[in-house]
């Protein structure tokens, strides 16, 4: 595959993510490769929810940046016409109910059965599991995104996470830069390429197993 740069791989990614959007639907962003999907979505009956208050979140331009008004990452954001604001306790509430379509998330590990591991490096400082345990058991899919490798070229989705995990659940679509893959009865079913890859690459760089 033709090496990329990180921000180009993150729009790459992104950008296909989106594709499986289809309104009207509620999604969350996690931080990351998903908040970039925002770019990409062409649909005017999709509905970006944020879990510490606001559904109708939009981009904001610079000089329109109110410094009160940020998503669940700390980065500024806009609202739409129509938009709501809420507590995070209702928030929640939303999430837990069933109320969230499609949850967007990052992820440090995926295993072969779609667990994933996205909060926390053994022997580093965490800062707690956070909103991402809550999305996994209650949005109705789960989308992961994620670079295919580490920085040392070791691969990040394998037969079981080492890292702590975040759900026993598994998610639905896995999106890296090099491939996109299916959960199906908790085993991963390869769906696609990504441009510029091939099947033996990601057979290389794929400890887990998988079909085609």
């Amino acid at each position: 595959m033709t090496s990329m740069n990180k921000s180009d791989m993150q729009h790459v990614i992104a950008k296909r993510v989106a594709q499986e959007l289809e309104g009207p639907c509620v999604v969350n962003l996690g931080i990351g490769i998903p908040t970039l999907v925002a770019e990409y979505m062409d649909a005017a009956d999709i509905y970006l929810h944020t879990e510490n208050g606001l559904l109708g979140v939009t981009d904001v331009e610079a000089d329109q940046i109110d410094p009160n008004l940020v998503n669940a990452g700390k980065l500024p954001v806009g609202e739409a016409i129509g938009a709501s604001y809420f507590n995070s306790s209702d928030s929640f509430a939303m999430i837990r109910g069933g109320h969230v379509d499609v949850a967007i998330l990052g992820a440090l590990q995926v295993e072969q059965t779609g667990v994933i591991a996205n909060w926390a490096v053994p022997g580093k400082n965490i800062m707690g599991v956070g909103g991402a345990m809550d999305l996994l058991v209650g949005a109705k899919k789960v989308f992961v995104t994620m670079s295919h490798t580490s920085k040392d070229g070791s691969s990040k989705i394998l037969k079981e996470c080492t890292y702590p995990i975040t759900s026993t659940r598994s998610v639905d679509m896995i999106f890296t830069e090099l491939a996109v893959f299916k959960v199906v009865d908790h085993q991963l079913k390869l769906v696609e390429l990504m441009p510029g890859a091939t099947i033996e690459e990601v057979r290389e760089k794929t400890e887990a197993e998988f079909t085609e």
